[in-house]
């Protein structure tokens, strides 16, 4: 199998995915002296139906896991530097249920004190609303943490400075139907390429796969990631009513999955839009790969997921119900758009980033379980790590690539810090919309 002792850095690495995993990894490499490096994706980055996109994404240090917690508070440093533009410390408010399981809330609060925070605090209604003068969310039966340093970033514009500066150190960038890849080349054990939906095989030396919620359709890798489809809706609001949220933090109520952004600013869009996510178990597809040989959850991968505007009533009305306590002013809104985001499920959320252990020159990165975009600034740095087998034998276990257990295969629970509805395989009427 390679090592980082028998390949050398001009060779040809091809990486497909042009996301955070695949982007980060890129730029590091390059800056560790790899010269000859490619990414591959179908479109151009910010890949637009891609997890790590769209206006906003959640900025926070609160995990019940020391090795997150410790990322996201350097990921932090690097939100308030490198990335500092795009990124609006608005504050992060935690709800949870008080007669609900209390668990991932209380882990959270454990690791917080261990590294020290003390501007995090655990708070009721009044103390809320006592920091937040425009604090939209009723609070009836919740217990509250406020952490005023957390915020969000603009997604979009983030990965976009990202596949800025990777093309400024020199990566490649092949996009369009020629960046679309249909499967692996292996000979003899070895992955020495990728084929493409147009024209003839690109080669390399090595591949690396950050290909996200599509993983499955180019590796049987079911048994440690599943794709799901998360809701996410947005409402438009007037100029008036955006200010009446100016200063509100990013909410979430952990019990129920769901989270409100504050208004994105119109100067950015041209409109005051206003975000509703769950973070929850979602939705399954159900695609046939390999001939029909094997069936997956994925989303599609010859056209953009985000352009249909489809959500299943339920899930719409989950999103509906956020409103409804998060920001009750607008529960009755009509959407402006809805979408689904399609998480890469790991089982306890942990990312996959190891050497293939059967197929040389195969390297994967991905799992991010709907947690790694806030990553953003110093992922790389881990994931190059683990690369050139530089990682701590700690995170080489936490973040490799399960084996089949033999097993049945069911829904990725993640590491407890989603709510809703179990996951859900849409009906095929259902998946047609998509």
């Amino acid at each position: 199998m390679s090592s980082p002792s028998n390949y050398r850095k001009n060779e040809p690495v091809i990486i497909v995915g042009a996301g955070v995993f695949g982007l980060s990894t890129a730029l590091e490499l390059t800056r560790r002296g790899f010269s000859n490096i490619t990414v591959l994706d179908r479109y151009q980055a910010p890949v637009p139906d891609g997890s790590s996109v769209d206006i906003s994404r959640i900025i926070r240090v609160e995990y019940g896991d020391e090795l997150y917690a410790k990322m996201a508070r350097e990921a932090l440093a690097g939100w308030n530097t490198t990335y500092k533009s795009h990124f609006y410390p608005a504050g992060f408010a935690m709800l949870a249920d008080k007669k609900g399981n209390m668990s991932y809330f209380n882990k959270t609060q454990e690791m917080n004190d261990r590294f020290g925070d003390t501007k995090a605090q655990l708070t009721d209604a009044a103390g809320l609303k006592a920091m937040y003068q425009n604090f939209p969310a009723n609070l009836d039966g919740l217990l509250a943490y406020i952490n005023p340093e957390d915020g969000w970033a603009d997604a979009g514009a983030a990965v976009g400075q990202l596949a800025q500066e990777c093309s400024q150190a020199g990566v490649s960038f092949i996009t369009g139907p020629r960046g679309r890849v249909t499967s692996l080349r292996v000979h003899n054990g070895k992955v020495v390429g990728v084929n493409v939906a147009q024209g003839g095989p690109i080669l390399a030396a090595q591949v690396i796969l950050s290909t996200g919620a599509w993983s499955n359709r180019l590796l049987p890798m079911s048994h440690a990631t599943t794709a799901s489809g998360q809701s996410v809706g947005f409402v438009e609001l007037t100029d008036e009513e955006a200010r009446s949220l100016q200063g509100m933090p990013v909410i979430q109520n952990w019990s129920t999955g769901l989270f409100v952004f504050p208004p994105y600013p119109r100067s950015r869009t041209g409109k005051n839009l206003l975000k509703v996510v769950r973070h929850g178990f979602g939705f399954a597809t159900h695609f046939s790969v390999e001939g029909g040989h094997r069936t997956v959850s994925s989303p599609k991968l010859d056209s953009n997921n985000a352009t249909s505007g489809f959500l299943p009533d339920d899930a719409a009305d989950g999103l509906r119900d956020g409103l409804r306590q998060l920001v009750p002013r607008f529960a009755n809104r009509p959407w402006f758009t809805k979408r689904m985001c399609w998480y890469s499920d790991t089982p306890e959320g942990d990312f996959i980033v190891d050497r293939h252990p059967q197929i040389d020159g195969l390297f994967l990165a991905a799992g991010g379980a709907g947690h790694s975009f806030k990553f953003l600034p110093i992922l790389g740095r881990y994931i190059a790590d683990v690369y050139e087998n530089k990682a701590s034998p700690e995170i080489r276990q936490k973040w490799r690539f399960r084996q089949p257990d033999g097993m049945p295969e069911g829904p990725k629970a993640g590491d407890g810090s989603r709510g809703g509805p179990p996951l859900r395989l849409l009906r095929p009427d259902e998946q047609a919309k998509l």
